[in-house]
């Protein structure tokens, strides 16, 4: 993997010229739950001033290119002043992920340009993902992380992930495994203060939920994993999904 983080960083480095300070990496890689069959690679650039269009859309043609050769990228690119004056949600530059390239290969065919702009630009993942990155994330390259990036919040970190805990508890028959790893990422975050990955959560769900849940968080670490994609009833989803949102109840304060 370091030829393929040092081919991504000196393209960068090469489009972003100067103006280029540090590129990190969080998530899952980071976090040591890395799976090749499901994972993205999240990353996070510093640079030291705005993106002009032009710039955006060779970052954006070299990442069409390089996402999902063979893993998906997830990036964004935040300006020092950005993170120096933290507000959530965050400001950002650029940013890329696959849910994005339909988009983006439109707009770079069309030139009408809306992704790629110099308008204002928020994100509130963002809070989620630099607390990640200050708690078990990587200098890849670039000054400490300790040095670049604020610490976040405990407010805007849980604002960050109740957005996503909200999603997972409607779609979690749609996307089994995501929802029921993330909601329990945000249940123990809520109940104990725990910061952990999608692999940490699964391992938690099955050493600490009631046995009755058991044998659906070994299929969702069994499809996490690529080993075998059992099928869910949609009955032990909302059985798992209705106890974690009763656990969660216990906690409404801090929630709200």
């Amino acid at each position: 993997m370091d030829y393929y983080f040092n081919k991504l960083t000196n393209t960068i480095k090469y489009i972003t010229k100067a103006n280029f300070l540090g590129l990190y990496i969080h998530g899952s890689w980071a976090m040591g739950g890395f799976n090749p069959a499901r994972s993205d690679l999240d990353i996070l650039v510093v640079i030291k001033s705005p993106l002009d269009k032009e710039t955006q859309c060779k970052l954006a043609n070299f990442l069409l290119a390089y996402s999902n050769d063979p893993y998906p990228i997830e990036i964004s690119f935040l300006t020092q002043k950005q993170l120096r004056n933290w507000i959530h949600p965050c400001p950002y530059e650029f940013h890329y992920s696959e849910a994005w390239r339909k988009r983006f290969e439109k707009e770079l065919s069309t030139g009408q340009l809306e992704a790629i702009n110099e308008s204002l630009k928020t994100d509130p993942d963002l809070a989620a993902h630099i607390t990640i990155l200050n708690e078990k994330g990587i200098s890849f390259e670039g000054p400490p992380i300790k040095e670049a990036f604020p610490v976040i919040p405990h407010d805007h970190y849980l604002s960050s992930i109740l957005a996503d805990y909200r999603d997972c508890l409607e779609n979690i028959e749609k996307d089994p495994i995501y929802c029921v790893l993330n909601l329990v990422r945000v249940y123990w975050f809520v109940k104990e203060g725990v910061i952990s990955s999608k692999q940490e959560a699964g391992e938690y769900g099955l050493s600490s939920f009631p046995k009755e849940f058991q044998g659906t968080f070994l299929k969702v670490m069994e499809g996490y994993h690529g080993k075998i994609m059992r099928d869910f009833q949609i009955e032990e989803l909302r059985n798992v999904r209705d106890y974690i949102k009763s656990e969660m109840g216990k906690y409404q304060k801090e929630l709200n």
